[in-house]
């Protein structure tokens, strides 16, 4: 599954390797932490959800087996707040 940001959604790197999402249709903010940011990022260069649940558990390994869980959560957050393309 491909993963890509909405037309109305724009992006910008913060301090510490976060992330903040805005969606100029409503002028809601998203704050990612670095760790969503990292899955984000990785997602949106066209990994899959699977390699990038490895690679949170790899870089931090107290995230082990939830890694996945953690990938879906976000995934469906950012699907229910509009912000990924159909």
């Amino acid at each position: 599954m491909s993963v890509s940001l909405a037309a109305h959604v724009t992006v910008v790197d913060t301090d510490g390797d976060a992330m903040v999402l805005l969606d100029e249709r409503t002028g809601k903010y998203r704050q990612l932490n670095p760790t969503g940011a990292l899955v984000l990022r990785l997602l949106l260069r066209g990994a899959t959800a699977e390699d990038a649940a490895a690679a949170l558990a790899e870089r931090y390994p107290q995230a082990g087996a939830g890694a996945g869980e953690d990938v879906a959560r976000l995934l469906e957050a950012l699907r229910q707040a509009g912000l990924l393309r159909h």
